[in-house]
């Protein structure tokens, strides 16, 4: 039965999930795994908002402050062209001799030529009134066809800013060409004390703006910034020339018409930030551009950070879940071993440490191994009482039979007046009672059961008068090991009565003894009538399908008695052929036979062929 539960439990235990403690670890590693997952997702979304918002804020504050100095810029622009029209114009009559004039918008020229190309004064008809530095107007340059022009014509109210253009009004003797972003008004001016219309342009060298918005597009990563006007014409754009030569494009257009702010759009198909900053005075806007690429590219330090973070987190996790998991399952780990040591059939202490729940199912499976242990005990104790009423039954039944079949065989005798005959049988009948009875013992030396079967065939020898001989061919070395008594006797009763009785005196019987593997096989061979094979196989189950000659007991009864006290393994084994003869033989351990090893068969403790084997 251990040995059955033992390979039940491996087999159980195969199919098991993991231990305890690997589930703990696993458990906390994957909740560890997830909270840190969400937690990097959540802080990454959170520095990217984060970090597109300082991206955006970042923008603009650039933008403020290069708004701020292209309107200082502007403003001064404006403030020359007032100096030049309320210092020079208003102060001047232009019938008069234009030095003053000249001298004038020398001084103011002179003072701001970093910024400055050219100043010009011209009436409404287009004519040049007045020009510094003093040069040589290119020939029909047609000025009051040109925008500038009739900008400041059309309204005389404001100041009007031109987009970037090559000056090409005067002459240059080095042949240089200059961008330049003009700045044109209406001006009243005095000739011959009469107010005239005019128009007085400022050209503004272009190198200044372009040196601020260059100074702003430093950025490598898509970013950029360009400058337009409230239609949307390009005053700097990073790809001006492939713009004009129409290998690039740019919405700017669009653009224009937005509202100082932040926009969501869409460009080829690109999605993008922009952002809108007017400039006073001019309705001019400046523009940045902050494609989605640049965020993703800004977020890298970002994710590169969080998944070293997260690792880290990780692995300190991972320690702390080990020693977690350590601390919860070593309690219970330490229960398991000790319920497995009682199970493989060791008798150790089940452990009681840990939480209070732990201890709590501890001391019940304690109680509960002591309340199997009492019972287990309970039960032993009562299978071996009933096992040995079981073989005193059997023995019960043997004594009688055999009696009654000897003392009606001495009857005879007398009867028939052989005395001689009938005091040997009496003799012989002594010997086999004294041995019979054996004070009361179940087990005794095979040399007693040998000597036992002997007096029984003397006596059965004279009652059927010599009709069969008897020969004992037995190993002298088995003679001290255990056997059951009276297990001869009865299957050399079935011998004479069923195999020999119908014979002449050519019956023979032999009783031969021999051990083989740990193993004393005792056989009784007839040379009687023998057994059909359908005969054989009922003979040990004491089937009606029989007739027996002999006892009512018999086979069933020896082959009982023997698997009581040793177990299934052993017993008899009954070979026949029709008109060839019987063999019956009995398997029976090799125990010596000691009186300690009597006394643990006699009280049937011992009753698997593991166990015998263990007997020395």
């Amino acid at each position: 039965m251990q040995k059955i539960k033992n390979k039940y439990f491996k087999y159980w235990e195969q199919f098991q999930p993991r231990g305890i403690q690997s589930t703990i670890m696993a458990a906390f590693t994957m909740i560890s795994i997830s909270i840190m997952l969400v937690l990097g997702v959540v802080m990454y979304f959170r520095f990217s908002a984060s970090a597109k918002q300082e991206m955006i804020q970042g923008t603009q504050k650039l933008m403020e402050q290069t708004g701020e100095s292209l309107e200082d810029y502007l403003v001064n622009m404006r403030q020359i062209s007032d100096a030049i029209y309320y210092n020079v114009i208003k102060e001047n009559d232009f019938s008069s001799p234009k030095n003053d004039i000249r001298q004038g918008m020398n001084l103011i020229y002179e003072a701001n030529r970093n910024n400055l190309r050219s100043i010009a004064i011209y009436n409404n008809y287009g004519s040049l009134i007045a020009a510094e530095p003093v040069a040589l107007q290119k020939e029909d340059p047609n000025v009051a066809k040109q925008e500038w022009f009739q900008k400041a014509v059309g309204k005389m109210e404001n100041m009007h800013f031109s987009t970037p253009h090559i000056q090409n009004l005067f002459d240059d003797a080095t042949r240089r060409y200059y961008w330049v972003i003009s700045l044109s008004r209406a001006v009243e001016i005095t000739d011959h004390g009469e107010s005239i219309l005019g128009v007085l342009l400022v050209d503004m060298d272009y190198a200044s703006i372009s040196r601020m918005m260059k100074k702003m597009n430093t950025s490598n990563h898509g970013q950029y910034y360009y400058l337009c006007d409230s239609n949307g014409e390009i005053i700097y754009h990073t790809r001006q020339i492939q713009i004009s030569n129409g290998l690039a494009y740019e919405n700017s257009a669009k653009v224009a018409k937005y509202k100082d702010g932040i926009y969501n759009d869409v460009f080829e198909g690109e999605q993008r930030k922009v952002i809108v900053n007017t400039i006073s005075y001019t309705g001019w806007k400046l523009v940045g551009i902050i494609p989605s690429a640049t965020f993703t590219h800004g977020m890298f330090n970002i994710k590169y950070f969080i998944v070293m973070l997260i690792l880290l987190m990780a692995m300190m996790l991972v320690v702390i879940n080990r020693m977690i998991s350590v601390r919860i399952s070593s309690p219970i780990l330490k229960l398991n071993e000790s319920i497995m040591e009682y199970e493989a059939g060791e008798k150790p202490e089940i452990y009681i440490g840990g939480s209070l729940e732990i201890r709590h199912l501890a001391y019940s499976i304690q109680h509960s191994y002591e309340q199997i242990d009492t019972l287990m005990h309970k039960i032993v104790l009562e299978q071996t009482e009933r096992r040995k009423s079981e073989l005193d039954a059997l023995q019960s039944q043997i004594n009688p039979h055999f009696l009654y079949n000897a003392l009606d065989s001495i009857t005879w005798m007398v009867e028939g007046e052989r005395n001689d005959d009938a005091v040997f049988m009496i003799s012989e009948l002594a010997k086999l009672f004294r041995i019979s009875l054996s004070k009361g013992r179940t087990i005794i030396s095979i040399q007693d059961e040998l000597q036992h079967a002997k007096s029984y065939m003397n006596i059965q020898k004279i009652r059927y008068k010599n009709l069969f001989s008897v020969v004992f061919d037995i190993d002298p070395s088995i003679h001290n090991f255990c056997t059951v008594k009276l297990v001869l006797q009865p299957i050399l009763e079935n011998a004479i009565n069923y195999g020999l009785i119908d014979l002449d005196d050519s019956g023979e019987i032999r009783v031969s003894g021999k051990l083989q593997d740990a193993t004393v096989i005792l056989s009784v061979t007839d040379n009687g009538v023998g057994m059909t094979e359908d005969e054989v196989k009922f003979v040990l189950t004491d089937s009606k399908h029989i007739h027996k000659h002999g006892s009512g007991v018999g086979l069933v009864n020896v082959n009982n008695r023997i698997r009581i006290l040793f177990g299934k393994e052993y017993g008899l084994i009954v070979e026949s052929e029709p008109d060839e003869g019987t063999t019956v033989s009995i398997h029976i351990p090799a125990v010596p036979f000691t009186e300690e090893n009597r006394q643990i068969l006699e009280k049937g403790q011992l009753y698997t062929k593991e166990k015998v084997s263990g007997l020395k």
